[in-house]
């Protein structure tokens, strides 16, 4: 229980990674806002953490507006009185193409996604967590470190969270408020697995040979780190990025393809997740490439 009372809100917390951070904090003890867009089953995963003992409050709507944004957080402060976490989740990998092939459109989407939506709640979050002497996690990416050919604006937007997370963190240590990000590889979600994912089926296929741990992760794997970052036990951690990809960052070759089957095996998860391969529902994804 090592986030027991702590008011934290969790955005884009209806699918993959997002879905698994609402239910670990919920086990971890946490009273928690739970947000993302109108169609993304929020509401579905308030009611299995309510249904477990869980205090969730919901909240639908685009965070990347103004209003949604001020009300998502008014809400914590409305139903729990404080505000301790903040966990910038939300984002979306809507496109494949190249650079001069990739859609303006596209481009604008994944900007105001994953960039307009975490400095709106962060700006609206960061008073309450002055007075909490809480915390900011971000979901960046190790494409926002090693680049990601095909998807360039994605990795441009992960990359400038990195950056915006340790201009935050040392803005506001003189407040008692830090800020890390997490830095995922392939995680097992709509977005690397199935035919709505942008990467094409061929590309699928090849993850496992370009993870040198052999597989893709699990959204509890990342919910796990986050965890941690957001406590009290990582109260000397600030301005860190945390990569957890498996090793792709370091790695040359296709060092996946020689681990055995049984280390490949993903641990066995304790959470009970519903909607790990559900964000891209209802959302339009582009490949140039087809």
């Amino acid at each position: 229980m090592r986030l027991r009372d702590k008011v934290a809100i969790i955005t884009g917390a209806g699918t993959g990674i997002g879905e698994a951070i609402a239910h670990k904090f919920a086990r971890e003890g946490a009273r928690l806002v739970v947000s993302g867009l109108p169609a993304d089953p929020v509401q579905d995963v308030a009611e299995a953490i309510a249904s477990a003992g869980g205090q969730v409050r919901p909240h639908l709507g685009d965070l990347a507006e103004e209003l949604d944004a001020r009300a998502c957080v008014q809400l914590a402060l409305q139903s729990f009185g404080s505000l301790d976490v903040l966990v910038s989740n939300a984002g979306i990998f809507i496109a494949n193409a190249e650079t001069d092939a990739y859609r303006i459109e596209d481009f604008d989407r994944t900007i105001r996604n994953n960039v307009r939506t975490a400095f709106l709640m962060t700006k609206f979050a960061l008073p309450h967590l002055q007075t909490s002497r809480g915390n900011i996690v971000f979901t960046g990416s190790e494409a926002g470190l090693n680049g990601s050919p095909n998807f360039t604006p994605y990795g441009g937007s992960k990359g400038f969270l990195h950056a915006f997370m340790k201009g935050v963190a040392l803005e506001q240590a003189p407040y008692g408020v830090r800020a890390n990000c997490v830095c995922p590889g392939p995680i097992d979600t709509a977005w690397t697995r199935g035919e709505d994912s942008p990467i094409p089926l061929a590309g699928q296929a090849g993850i496992g040979a370009m993870v040198p741990l052999g597989r893709r992760g699990t959204p509890e794997e990342i919910a796990n780190v986050i965890a941690f970052l957001a406590s009290d036990e990582a109260s000397y951690v600030t301005g860190a990025l945390w990569l957890a990809d498996g090793g792709v960052t370091p790695a040359k070759g296709d060092i996946g393809a020689h681990v055995p089957a049984d280390p490949r095996r993903a641990p066995d998860g304790v959470l009970t997740l519903k909607h790990s391969h559900d964000g891209l529902k209802g959302k339009e994804v582009y490949r140039a490439a087809e």
